[in-house]
């Protein structure tokens, strides 16, 4: 299948953690960081998620926020440690590449962000994904 989703991180679950409607996934992307997931547990179900299941992990692009620095007392569970790659502003928007786990994100901020985080390639960031945007794809 073919989608327009940009960032498709493959990784290998190593908990899940059920809850009365939603579970919280927990998955060990390709270089070894951590991603949560929270999807609901008839799709934990559907797509026969257990412990030891390859997924990739989908995120839009701009549900992926950046900031330059380690975020302490954030509600936010995935914070992934990455490095810009390439930056094209436009006069709105910018489309940000950031090398993670042996792959890369792309982060769609506003140009006055990307200004204002002062980006550049080489750049060492933080891509911040709420639990709750990111969905699990089996192969």
């Amino acid at each position: 299948m073919t989608m327009s989703i940009r960032n498709q991180l493959p990784g290998t679950i190593t908990a899940i953690i059920p809850g009365e409607v939603m579970a919280t996934v927990i998955v060990r992307l390709s270089g070894g960081q951590p991603l949560t997931a929270a999807i609901t547990r008839e799709a934990v179900s559907e797509l026969g998620l257990a412990t030891g299941c390859t997924v990739r992990a989908l995120v839009k692009s701009t549900d992926v926020s950046l900031v330059t620095g380690t975020v302490e007392g954030l509600s936010i569970r995935n914070q992934l440690q990455g490095t810009v790659g390439d930056i094209t502003v436009g006069a709105a928007m910018a489309s940000v590449k950031v090398s993670v786990d042996n792959g890369a994100l792309t982060a769609v901020i506003t140009a006055d962000a990307a200004s204002d985080l002062a980006l550049t390639p080489g750049a060492s960031v933080v891509a911040l994904i709420k639990s709750t945007d990111v969905a699990l794809a089996t192969p």
